[in-house]
């Protein structure tokens, strides 16, 4: 039986990092083996909160006590990938290019020496990863890639685990099987705290759920499987976000004037002894909405980079992208130019101390990055956008300062303000919250109903699929 020690007690009633002060009118403490909830809006703090408990205890006039030296408390966010490789931000740019990877590690060779083998076999299984320990790291989906985070994590051991939207990029399978790791890793005397922005989130096994709102941290709260409906439920007061929105000129900004908005046959992808896509047939017409699902692993985002011109296998394969065959003397540009994309490792490319309203209105160019001049007009589309989204107070804001919930909301806008033909929408609606995401669904819904305008939207949710999708226009990607 595990001992509920108290490991650490915040008792200050005001705990901040980074210029963010976060209020903290009720002290509270974690106690090993026992699974904590921290939820709210985003932009509520939680990132902070999480940052605070890991390595901001002699900030300011934080007052946490506690052995700090001898405890080991670890965070784990998506962009960790890059402590992970070394890479700088043009890493994920480049992952399909495989003369271009060469100096990118496997995925045994990160691990290697850190676990034993039997330890890593039984947490692989235990993940459904079996088959990544021989992938180069950027091989590996954004789901894979969340999973190999957490069991590189593990091998530190952590009395705390500290986990910022755990469930991004997982499908439904492997949520199952990551609550099961959680809820066994509590057992064994880990502290796990969880920062979640959905009440559906909330896992059964969880002990105790903090709520917090604009800044603030709530009172917590035990929680049992027979309390944890009652608690869902009042925690929706969290999410009073409004959901009226007036968006901005949506009228695609070139005519679409094409039959074909792309067309796949037998389409196979496929890097060193690692098939990735095989005989893969898919064709979408001018204002078809079409969701595209499959597992982790599956091969969802390389088959969207033969679509966005991203991977140069797609001259290997019969390709049609707007009426024109691939390898027929278009180029990249005047493909990306019609399509408004965004991934769940888009936030990846924005590391360099830009400001939210700057990566905004990057997106009215053709590339990835903050690599050209902006001009007034961009600037003033882009606040627009901001604005729609209820985010233009965060326009000055660096973009790498906000929480994961925030940076995706721009994102969006950042996409959308492109009045582009072809929307690729890979998991939108990941780390937005309850509010957020009905916000983004009606803005996706106003943008397509202009005749003409296709889209892909991917999705681990199936409820998440848009009404405009017909049962008819799932396209389901298996594992080669």
């Amino acid at each position: 039986m595990v001992n509920n020690k108290v490991i650490l007690k915040a008792v200050s009633n005001t705990l901040q990092y980074t210029g963010i002060k976060l209020a903290n009118p009720y002290p509270f403490e974690i106690k090993s083996g026992c699974t904590y909830v921290v939820i709210g809006e985003n932009g509520a703090g939680k990132t902070s909160l999480g940052k605070i408990l890991e390595k901001g205890w002699n900030i300011g006039m934080n007052r946490i006590l506690g052995d700090k030296k001898s405890l080991c408390i670890k965070s784990i966010e998506f962009s960790d990938i890059h402590s992970l490789t070394g890479c700088n931000d043009t890493y994920y740019q480049q992952r399909f290019e495989s003369t271009a990877n060469d100096g990118i590690p496997t995925v045994e060779e990160l691990i290697s020496g850190k676990i034993s083998e039997q330890l890593w076999l039984d947490m692989c299984r235990s993940l459904s990863i079996d088959d990544v320990r021989h992938k180069r790291i950027n091989y590996l989906s954004s789901g894979e890639l969340r999973k190999f985070l957490i069991i590189n994590m593990l091998t530190e051991h952590p009395d705390m685990l500290i986990i910022d939207n755990p469930y991004i990029g997982l499908d439904a399978a492997s949520r199952d099987l990551f609550n099961s790791l959680l809820a066994d890793l509590a057992r064994r005397g880990t502290a796990v705290m969880l920062l979640l922005c959905n009440t559906i989130d909330i896992p059964g096994f969880a002990d105790y759920v903090i709520p917090m709102k604009r800044l603030s941290i709530g009172e917590m709260a035990a929680v049992s499987p027979d309390t944890l409906p009652g608690i869902r439920a009042k925690l929706e007061n969290l999410f009073d976000f409004s959901t009226r929105i007036e968006l901005p000129d949506t009228t695609p900004s070139i005519p679409i004037d094409y039959h074909t908005a792309f067309a796949l046959s037998h389409c196979n992808v496929k890097y060193g002894q690692n098939t990735i896509l095989k005989d893969v047939t898919w064709q979408v017409l001018a204002g078809e909405k079409w969701a595209l699902l499959g597992r982790n692993g599956s091969g969802k985002s390389t088959l969207l980079s033969l679509v966005y011109a991203d991977n140069p296998q797609s001259y290997r394969n019969d390709i049609t992208i707007f009426d024109h065959r691939r390898g027929t003397g278009e180029s990249i540009w005047d493909i990306k130019r019609r399509i408004g994309y965004i991934s769940p490792e888009m936030h990846l490319y924005f590391n360099n101390g830009e400001s939210l309203l700057t990566v905004v209105a990057s997106g009215l160019h053709d590339n990835v990055g903050c690599y050209r001049r902006i001009s007034d007009e961009q600037r003033s589309t882009a606040m627009q956008w901001l604005q729609a989204l209820g985010i233009g107070h965060l326009a000055d804001r660096y973009f790498n300062t906000l929480s994961s919930g925030e940076q995706r909301l721009a994102l969006i806008a950042r996409t959308l303000a492109r009045r582009a033909s072809l929307l690729i929408l890979d998991e939108p609606l990941h780390g937005l919250d309850m509010a957020r995401k009905r916000i983004v669904a009606q803005a996706i819904g106003q943008i397509t109903e202009h005749a003409g305008i296709s889209l892909v939207y991917v999705t681990h949710y199936e409820h998440e699929i848009p009404a405009m999708i017909p049962s008819s226009h799932i396209f389901r990607l298996a594992k080669p």
